[in-house]
């Protein structure tokens, strides 16, 4: 049964291949409108993403129904038009998810079952991998050190400048569920992991943190706080003095009572993006056809997760936080 949802998910991405993406950045957008369109996989789930500091390259995830087959797409931009999507040159073979592009565009992070060293069964839970481009290629990955890496989840790799990785992890030394954790890069090596402070963490769970560049922000899932609207919502917190504040809700325009998740800013702070699976089809219909039941099912917000994107700056204002 593997092998055939393996097969199915390939040859569908071959079909997506055929077409040529096209990506809208439109400015001063003030609501979550759908980013990315897969005209031939109108109930797959698409689950996060990463756009490259100079708008010419972007990596998505293709989640299969309940997660059977993960995979990371791509699209490049040359010659001002994107090219159709293919699986990236590092994934297709194994459960890759979540992308990270470092701040100078040279190196991309992932999340990965891929087995390790001389060893061929993929691993039960997920490790953080780098890739590095040079000449324009991207080689083949590494899986980033033990100091990291455990026999326990390791999720959604995020850069800064300075070369600090955040990312989730469940471990002993968590406040929660799951944590976020920061690891420092000096002299050429990670730094033991720290789970953030209490601005960030709680005892219930947090995931899915992009740190910016600068990590004077972290915007963040959680699930089961205090005003929660549903499966998890999204949240900011802002550094100041090297201390994490009070993680500020991001309100009802980006968050829904289906799970939100996998926050993006694009490098030059223009758009936020994020991935929901927030459902518009109601529980009930009248004078419902077949016309009518295809757009319900088939189009805007129907469950699936789909990546939502939205002008940064007009949602920091909606929450007073400019």
């Amino acid at each position: 049964m593997k092998k055939i949802i393996f097969l199915f998910v390939l040859t569908s991405v071959h079909l997506v291949a055929q077409n040529q993406p096209k990506f809208t950045f439109e400015k001063d957008v003030s609501t979550p409108t759908v980013f990315l369109q897969l005209p031939e996989f109108k109930n797959i789930n698409v689950r996060d993403m990463a756009i490259s500091p100079t708008y010419d390259e972007i990596f998505f995830t293709l989640d299969a129904p309940k997660s059977a087959f993960r995979t990371i797409l791509t699209s490049k931009k040359v010659n001002g038009k994107w090219s159709a999507f293919t699986i990236a040159s590092f994934s297709g073979t194994y459960h890759d998810i979540e992308p990270a592009f470092s701040p100078d565009g040279t190196q991309l992070f992932f999340a990965s079952k891929r087995p390790i060293g001389d060893e061929t069964n993929p691993k039960k839970d997920y490790d953080l991998w780098g890739v590095t481009k040079e000449n324009g290629t991207w080689k083949s990955p590494t899986r980033l050190p033990e100091t990291i890496n455990t026999v326990k989840n390791e999720y959604y790799p995020s850069i800064a400048n300075n070369g600090t990785i955040y990312f989730t992890a469940e471990r002993d030394d968590a406040k929660g569920k799951e944590d976020i954790y920061k690891s420092e890069f000096k002299n050429g090596s990670y730094q033991t992991p720290v789970s953030l402070g209490a601005g960030v963490n709680t005892k219930t769970y947090e995931y899915n943190a992009y740190v910016s560049p600068d990590e004077s922000f972290i915007i963040f899932g959680s699930y089961g706080r205090k005003g929660s609207l549903g499966r998890g919502d999204l949240y900011i917190s802002f550094r100041e003095n090297g201390v994490w504040k009070e993680a500020v809700h991001l309100g009802n325009a980006v968050n829904s009572n289906q799970i939100d998740y996998c926050p993006f800013v694009s490098f030059d702070k223009q758009y936020f993006f994020y991935t929901s699976e927030k459902s518009a089809i109601q529980p009930t219909y009248k004078n419902m056809t077949m016309k009518k039941l295809k757009e319900v099912i088939n189009s805007g917000s129907n469950g699936t997760s789909k990546i939502y994107y939205l002008s940064f700056d007009k949602l920091l204002k909606s929450l007073q936080l400019e």
